[in-house]
């Protein structure tokens, strides 16, 4: 289920999965390379410092505005870690050394804070994992093609946990 308010994308999604091979997908760099990017991206670069003021550095590989394959570079901070329940870090676009750069580095339009923030939650039932998304900060004109991106890497993500 995807609700979408003014600046907010939040998905909740069941997965056949338990909670800590979930999670594992979210905090392992070998892992997470495996499914990050909507589906017609790879995630050639991931850097992941999983701890509470640790720092990531993801890089989606795909086609640009344009139609040419373009490397897309996201960064952010881990604020809060509740082991297996909850992960909430900030994320901003970057060039490949991590510096933050505005949304218009990548053609992207819309008024985009350098800042956003993306939380996931995990609850357990039976076996399963529900999973919750809030990313926000996103620009009203970016919604769907966000929400879109996210549900395509949540497919991925399904697929890399069978």
């Amino acid at each position: 289920m995807t609700t979408m308010t003014e600046k907010d994308i939040i998905i909740t999604r069941p997965f056949e999965a338990p909670r800590e091979r979930l999670w594992r997908a979210w905090t392992d760099p070998e892992h997470f390379a495996l499914w990050w990017g909507p589906k017609a991206f790879t995630a050639p670069h991931i850097e992941i410092d999983f701890r509470t003021g640790g720092r990531y550095l993801y890089c989606m590989r795909g086609p640009g505005p344009d139609g040419v394959t373009k490397d897309f570079w996201s960064t952010g901070v881990f604020k809060e870690i509740e082991p297996l329940k909850r992960i909430v870090s900030t994320d901003s676009f970057a060039d490949k050394d991590g510096n933050v750069v505005p949304a218009s580095y990548y053609g992207m339009p819309g008024d985009w804070p350098l800042e956003m923030t993306v939380e996931v939650t995990f609850e357990e039932h039976g076996g399963k994992t529900m999973m919750t998304l809030r990313h926000t900060g996103i620009p009203r004109e970016m919604m769907g093609e966000c929400q879109t991106g996210w549900s395509e890497s949540l497919d991925k993500l399904e697929e890399s946990l069978k």
